[in-house]
């Protein structure tokens, strides 16, 4: 009689987790269709609280906009236009700067070289200038 309830006690345990673990195949087809249908309902769900929740904000900052107007116009400011400009911004990270190209780094360098070459070209010609005696007819 013990053999035949302890029999009995484990039999429907073990009868419990078949049935969690999914030994019964022959509601797959409705349990899937179900689950199908319970996430198109939470999907829509979410899709309508995300509306709502946009709308929401969308008025709160169409009344704040007519706060925001009301107090401009009781104090006579004028409203700051947003003007979108392409100026040159520094770049905050300098190792993130742009690389240069071999043919600007040759310019650049021609560029020194000019600019080296014209400035001692000047500094001889004023100091000849200086020492020349014919400095007065000029």
């Amino acid at each position: 009689m013990a053999a035949f309830i302890a029999k009995q006690m484990v039999g429907n345990q073990l009868s419990a987790v078949k049935g969690a673990v999914g030994g019964d195949g022959g509601d797959d087809g409705d349990d899937k269709e179900k689950a199908e249908e319970e996430e198109r309902e939470r999907q829509e769900a979410i899709r309508e609280a995300e509306e709502r929740r946009k709308e929401k904000h969308r008025k709160m900052e169409e009344e704040r906009e007519k706060m925001r107007q009301d107090i401009r116009d009781k104090y006579n400011i004028k409203k700051k236009e947003e003007i979108v400009e392409a100026a040159p911004q520094e770049e905050p990270n300098p190792l993130m700067r742009k690389k240069k190209t071999p043919e600007e780094l040759a310019a650049e360098a021609e560029q020194e070289e000019l600019d080296d070459f014209t400035t001692k070209l000047k500094k001889r010609l004023s100091d000849a200038f200086k020492s020349c005696p014919l400095r007065n007819l000029f």
